[in-house]
């Protein structure tokens, strides 16, 4: 193979019969998508729909001869299983099938690798690698073991080499850990003086590719990085935007989310994560172009309830409706929505209005106290928050304002008595 070509892999799919097999076919499309994202030419595929998986290799021996054959008659140099696999099936794969074996998890970990640009970013991947391949490495060695016999002396030099293998990825578990934990912290400061400066906070989530990215530089006249290729951000990015009645308030861009996402690349990107897990309200990114969109919502979904965001405030926001049919536009069903292309600015406002509109309604109506000599703070409220109304009093000016608990903080000197007593 020509070094400047792409390296060629067979992709596999594998189900149960429990499973529908509609899916099955749609999400041998996904790993195709990953594999392209990956680097790889793919060069076939296969797939197998099975009453259990084999605990040796996770397929059945006629399929293994079968992507065997494929396999050099395509000269590829990688399988591909869309399906996690234990340290000992990928060691068993690999001898029968003479080439490559990866799955799911270790493909997202190599395409998180490529795009990992920052220090950050590049810890929480390293950290997600280890963390993956820790019991792969286990499996694998007890798999090898197990075929040297059960002799005097034929165990020990193997369990030496695992161990000292062990030792050293722990060590470095424990080194990346205390970095990421100082990343978290000047994450946690940063947030901190946002809250302090009273601005709402947006988080956009979704399914990979799904236009986040494009939304944030179209809603904040930014230029973020974007890319028509899953995962084409990883590092957050925050940028401030402005909002009718509102005034100054910041989005995140974050990392997007994809069926079966590895459990170890959730554990490595917690500083991510909490970018989000601290945003006011949620913006749920949909393409709206894309067949399995209804799917890609359902997994969004599950992933809300295991992350605990569930009781945030959240906007649907259907994106790319410039090439979504009509007839999709009419079938949308969740609320609250809005319609919009992030890549020509239609709808754009009337997001923008929602997403107002949402904090006015999360907001608490207070009452505060101004007296006379510092009554021209009541400008300086006006502009971070909505004032309703204000009342002459003998002494001062009382104002009534809708304000994030956030705001209510900073302003709390000027709540009158009895609204302090609540808090």
């Amino acid at each position: 193979m020509n070094q400047n070509e792409n390296p060629r892999a067979l992709v596999v799919g594998i189900g149960l019969k429990s499973e529908l097999l509609a899916e099955l076919k749609d999400h041998l499309g996904e790993i195709e998508e990953l594999a392209h994202a990956a680097g790889y030419e793919v060069v076939g595929h296969l797939s197998q729909v099975l009453v259990q998986y084999n605990p040796a290799f996770l397929l059945g021996s006629g399929k293994i001869q079968e992507i065997k054959q494929m396999a050099q008659e395509t000269l590829a140099s990688t399988i591909i299983v869309d399906h996690e696999l234990s340290g000992a099936q990928g060691r068993n794969l690999q001898q029968e099938l003479g080439v490559r074996v990866i799955d799911r998890n270790q493909l997202i970990l190599d395409i998180f690798a490529q795009r990992a640009q920052t220090f950050e970013g590049k810890l929480q991947v390293e950290l997600a690698q280890m963390l993956d391949q820790l019991p792969r490495m286990v499996g694998a060695w007890l798999g090898s073991l197990s075929r040297q016999g059960s002799g005097i002396g034929t165990r020990g030099p193997g369990e030496t080499a695992l161990e000292n293998d062990r030792r050293r990825i722990r060590h470095r578990l424990k080194q990346i850990r205390k970095q990421l934990q100082g990343v978290r912290q000047n994450r946690s400061q940063h947030r901190a003086l946002r809250k302090k400066q009273g601005l709402p906070s947006f988080a956009l989530i979704g399914y990979t590719n799904s236009g986040k990215s494009t939304l944030l530089n179209t809603l904040t006249q930014s230029q973020t990085f974007t890319k028509d290729q899953l995962f084409a951000t990883l590092d957050p990015t925050t940028r401030k935007l402005f909002l009718p009645q509102i005034g100054a308030a910041v989005v995140t861009d974050t990392v997007g989310f994809i069926r079966k996402l590895p459990a170890h690349l959730i554990e490595a990107f917690k500083a991510t994560l909490e970018e989000t897990s601290a945003a006011d309200i949620l913006l749920h990114v949909v393409d709206l172009s894309n067949p399995q969109y209804e799917q890609q919502i359902k997994v969004v979904n599950e992933l809300i309830a295991l992350f605990g965001w569930d009781n945030k405030p959240l906007i649907h926001v259907f994106n790319k409706i410039d090439v979504a049919s009509i007839n999709k536009q009419f079938q949308v069903k969740s609320f609250p929505r809005v319609l919009v292309s992030a890549k020509t600015g239609e709808g754009l406002e009337k997001l923008r209005q929602t997403m107002a509109q949402t904090l006015l309604n999360i907001n608490s109506t207070v009452e505060l106290f101004f007296p006379k000599s510092q009554e021209y703070r009541i400008y300086e409220l006006s502009r971070e928050s909505q004032i309703s109304r204000t009342e002459p009093a003998s002494s001062g000016t009382i104002c009534y304002a809708s304000m994030t608990s956030s705001q209510i903080t900073r302003w709390k000197e000027y709540l009158v008595q009895e609204q302090l007593e609540t808090l």
